[in-house]
């Protein structure tokens, strides 16, 4: 594959805090990159430089060696509140409307809406409606599937697969990332490591690369040793003629005092749960709704020990609410056992105290340690933090509580793989129930029994077994019913040639000198329209008019020529 960009010798660093320092790699036509690297290591800050959202403080070069469009998702949208979403998406090329108009469709959001009365899960669906209908050649993406629900994951990694554009992204969903990405590229202690393949062929080959980097150190400390030996030991050490032998001696030492170590997780001790009683929380015939929309309708369920519960469904059909409501109503329909202590995870986060350390707010400094906060950063204020290594903060608040019952609303959002993997195995340890909103599918399908599948109005079902078991049971009867359904009755063409040669009728003859007429009319018309879509008209209005007419009229000309193409046979 041809180089399709090169960047040469940027950094970025906050205050004192260097985040990478004069880095430099390529991206060749057609790669699709996951770029890998724990919170608070400048992800984003490198997002942003390659996108032209910020600049590089060393300077540096990135050279792009065609001329490309490109497209930039970020993490936040930032969106006008009081524009519907058609006015948000308006875009004077009519391709680009043809597209946004379709892909809406296929999301499920109607341009109508209001912007400002959408989900963060809607919101984030019509940023990707945008990236995708940009057709543009790099794609640059910061966490894409945060807020997106299952199938609107699904979607745009099936988009993804198909498109033939160069990607550039940071993702901590595994299964996207492996379904969409043929390259991991780590940025670990200020360097570039490229990795061809998979996410499980990344885990190893970094293994490797780290252990092969620890021998090589284990290497120099012996050679150390013995400068050091002769150091202590040789008189003309301190003559002028072995200060190159001293200057070495120097490099060594600092080059020994470098190791990694790749973290052996183990809860022992820390993963909590106290004392569960057999009652844990009763919902018997429980319903509620938002005005005439109903979020739960008749729903009963007595959750019980150790049980692990995921829960998914659409955005906006309640189950953030459903969490609310076992975790704070007072609602009859709701019965918590007595020694239930809850630890409720908001997807929302919460407030901190700016000024406070990261001791200060988490004094568990056992927590801190297997969760990545080390010792040089236990002082640190919060206001240097990284939003993902504050999501990580606020998670150890629930979890220093020592609960029995976790609920946990997207937990996944904004941290990094190494963090995702820490978390696991602390659940998997976890001696108490569990409920979880999550689209992430390896964390549903690692740790939960069964799912609550929210299927909208109110109505909730239970499926035994992780997110993919569920997704091939939902496969395969979607295959059954359609293979069930009756078939399709033989065309009048299958019939002619069952029938033998014969000729048009003089009702067909009409029939196709009127196909012909219209044809010619319809032609014209798409003319026009695409004159008017291409510059022909300011208004936001007439334009939305213009490209849905514009389909209707290509849609019946496929039709008319399908027609047409059919009676020419006879």
């Amino acid at each position: 594959m041809p180089s399709f960009l090169q960047i040469e010798n940027i950094s970025k660093s906050y205050g004192t805090k260097v985040l990478f320092d004069h880095i430099g790699f390529n991206i060749n036509e057609g790669d699709k990159i996951a770029l890998v690297a724990p919170n608070g290591t400048g992800k984003t800050s490198l997002l942003r430089i390659l996108a032209g959202k910020d600049k590089s403080d060393s300077g540096g070069k990135i050279t792009f060696l065609k001329d490309i469009r490109i497209s930039f998702l970020e993490q936040e949208y930032d969106f006008d509140p009081g524009l519907n979403i058609g006015q948000q998406l308006q875009s004077p090329d009519p391709d680009t409307q043809l597209r946004t108009r379709r892909i809406l469709d296929e999301l499920g959001l109607a341009p109508e809406r209001l912007m400002g009365e959408l989900s963060g899960g809607e919101v984030k669906r019509v940023a990707i409606t945008q990236l995708l209908a940009s057709d543009a050649d790099f794609l640059i993406m910061d966490e894409p599937t945060n807020h997106l629900d299952l199938d609107a994951i699904e979607y745009l990694e099936n988009a993804l697969k198909r498109s033939r554009c160069t990607l550039f992204m940071v993702s901590h969903d595994r299964y996207f990332l492996d379904r969409v990405c043929n390259t991991v590229m780590e940025m670990d202690h200020g360097a570039i490591y490229v990795y061809k393949g998979d996410y499980e062929n990344f885990l190893a080959k970094r293994t490797e690369r780290i252990n092969n980097y620890n021998a090589e150190t284990d290497r120099v400390r012996n050679i150390l040793r013995r400068e050091l030996e002769w150091i202590h030991a040789t008189p003309c050490a301190r003559s002028g003629k072995a200060k190159y032998r001293k200057q070495a001696f120097l490099e060594l030492r600092d080059r020994a005092s470098e190791a990694y170590t790749v973290s052996n997780i183990t809860m022992e001790g820390i993963a909590g749960g106290g004392y569960l009683g057999k009652q844990v929380i009763d919902c018997k015939d429980l319903s509620f709704s938002y005005g005439d929309k109903p979020i739960i309708s008749h729903f009963t369920y007595y959750f019980q020990r150790y049980e692990r519960v995921g829960i998914v469904g659409g955005n906006g059909v309640g189950k953030s609410t459903f969490l609310n409501l076992l975790a704070e109503s007072d609602l009859p329909a709701i019965k918590r056992g007595e020694s239930v202590c809850i630890g409720y995870y908001r997807q929302n986060g919460m407030q901190f105290d700016e000024g406070d350390t990261v001791l200060e707010t988490i004094p568990d400094t056992r927590l801190l340690e297997k969760f990545l906060f080390p010792h040089e950063m236990w002082n640190n204020r919060l206001e240097r933090l990284s939003g993902g290594e504050k999501r990580r903060l606020y998670l150890l608040t629930v979890l220093m509580q020592n609960p029995n019952l976790l609920i946990l609303d997207e937990p996944t959002n904004d941290l990094d793989i190494v963090t995702l993997n820490i978390l696991e195995e602390y659940l998997l340890d976890f001696k108490g129930s569990l409920i979880i909103v999550t689209h992430d599918r390896h964390f549903l399908d690692r740790l939960v029994d069964h799912l609550f599948v929210f299927c909208g109005n109110g109505v909730i079902k239970d499926f035994v077994g992780g997110y993919s078991a569920y997704r091939t049971f939902i496969t395969d009867l979607r295959k059954e019913q359609k293979s069930s359904q009756k078939p399709a009755s033989p065309t009048s063409q299958q019939k002619a040639k069952a029938e033998g040669p014969r000729k048009l009728s003089w009702k067909e003859k009409k029939e196709m000198e009127q196909l012909e007429s219209d044809l010619e009319a319809l032609g014209t018309e798409l003319q026009e329209l695409e004159a008017l879509l291409n510059g022909g008209t300011d208004d936001y209005q007439q334009i939305t008019e213009a490209s849905a007419r514009y389909q209707q009229v290509k849609a019946t000309i496929d039709s008319k020529e399908n027609r047409w193409l059919e009676l020419s046979e006879i």
